[in-house]
């Protein structure tokens, strides 16, 4: 029998999951979590085969969630379940021990699939996530922005201005130019715009829930 834990902030989410896996013999969902942090309270106490896990929740998310499960219970394999297919949470994911990715419209036999295959340590990814680790790892190492330009382009992302980006990271204007700068061309692009489209579009930043 493999133990399940369901994790979702939306209940509908839930329930459904819920419904689906009970129609199966060797399938037992053992309890429900609605952010990242009761997943882990929960894991924790019922020491689960399998945790299916969103991505974006209230208090803790998905990645820290998985990151802190993984950590604490090595034998618990975490099945990440995300509505979206160009997210760089699912890499951030993957990073923090994922053992696989499926989309939430995936049919219900891949779903069967993954979660035994998770329970026996083994990877499942839904196409459009290997596509996107796939150009990851062709994406050459200069093109990859460091977490502080990350941050810088999620504040410009955010509508910020540079005055702005400067005060909410504690560094001058001139730094934050120089960050726009390297940003501008590690992607290629000339201007905040076209670095936040292309960012979005590789995965760089999370695309607004």
């Amino acid at each position: 029998m493999i133990r399940i834990l369901i994790v979702d902030d939306h209940p509908v989410v839930r329930t459904g999951l819920q419904g689906m896996l009970a129609g199966e013999a060797d399938l037992d969902v053992v309890g429900e979590a609605t952010d990242g942090q009761e997943a882990l309270d929960k894991a924790v106490l019922l020491h689960p085969d399998v945790v299916l896990m969103d991505l974006r929740m209230p208090n803790l998310d998905g990645v820290g969630a998985t990151e802190r499960i993984r950590s604490r219970l090595p034998a618990t394999q975490v099945l990440i379940l995300t509505t979206y297919d160009t997210d760089g949470d699912i890499l951030r994911a993957i990073d923090a021990g994922a053992v696989g990715c499926l989309l939430k419209d995936a049919p219900r036999d891949d779903l069967f699939r993954a979660v035994r295959a998770a329970a026996r340590g083994e990877s499942t990814l839904a196409p459009a996530v290997l596509a996107l680790l796939l150009n990851r790892m062709r994406t050459p190492a200069a093109e990859t922005l460091s977490s502080r330009e990350v941050e810088v382009l999620t504040l410009v992302a955010e509508g910020a201005a540079n005055k702005e980006v400067a005060r909410t990271l504690y560094i001058s204007e001139t730094t934050v130019k120089t960050h726009l700068s390297h940003i501008f061309t590690k992607l290629g692009v000339d201007d905040r715009t076209a670095a936040v489209t292309v960012a979005l579009d590789r995965g760089i930043l999370r695309r607004p829930r």
